[in-house]
């Protein structure tokens, strides 16, 4: 049984980062029909929404696209800033998504927002409780180190909807301003598709290893009886 679960925690985010990887490499060398630029995408999109404010710019790194709320700037990876590609399209389309969520005050992004200094506190200190209550057989220092990993598994969880929602406008934006064709729109839906698995695999590899710490926890509570 453990050697299935420890299996599946070390398949999964790895199979989902390939995923996306081959994705993207694969739609990467398909030219979109538009002949527009990611930075040129993100801009439109950001104007048709009013979102004057929000800059784009390029960063360096693979796949290192982001939405900085702090700062309102749309990073795209140069590969994707410059490029022409489907696969350019469909990231930057996604981090103006976010971008519209933000100014929309999207509720399951604000939530997310708040949630930042608590996942970051819990997920560095978390694992400091876990092990000494498990080596020290210390079943309330585990229970500690429990409660600030479920405050990490909220937040991946939280991270889905979010996810999903800034594609779903991404996709929705893109077709409506004709930036994509018919035979462009699924191939950019793979994009965002696969680049979601990574957060869905986090997500589940974060409930199942708290599942696996909460039966820990009762077995030693048991055998403290």
């Amino acid at each position: 049984m453990f050697i299935i679960y420890f299996v599946l925690i070390l398949i999964l985010p790895l199979y989902a980062q390939w995923k996306v990887k081959s994705t993207y490499k694969k739609y990467a060398q398909v030219y979109s029909t538009s002949g527009k630029t990611g930075e040129q995408v993100a801009r439109e999109m950001l104007d048709k929404n009013g979102l004057y404010d929000v800059r784009v710019v390029p960063t360096q790194g693979y796949l290192a696209d982001h939405y900085n709320p702090a700062t309102k700037t749309v990073a795209l990876s140069e590969s994707n800033y410059f490029g022409t590609s489907v696969a350019g399209t469909a990231v930057a389309a996604h981090e103006v998504g976010h971008a519209i969520q933000h100014a929309e005050s999207y509720s399951m992004l604000t939530l997310r927002s708040k949630l930042v200094p608590v996942a970051n506190f819990s997920s560095n200190a978390s694992w400091i409780f876990i092990l000494i209550g498990i080596f020290a057989s210390m079943s309330n220092l585990l229970l500690v180190g429990i409660v600030l990993m479920a405050a990490g598994v909220v937040f991946q969880l939280v991270t889905l909807p979010v996810e999903f929602d800034a594609s779903s406008r991404a996709m929705r934006e893109i077709d409506a301003m004709g930036i994509i064709n018919n035979e462009e729109y699924p191939q950019a839906r793979k994009v965002l598709n696969a680049a979601a698995m990574t957060y869905v695999a986090a997500a589940a590899v974060a409930v199942m290893e708290l599942v696996r710490l909460v039966l820990m926890y009762t077995g030693m509570t048991s055998n403290d009886e």
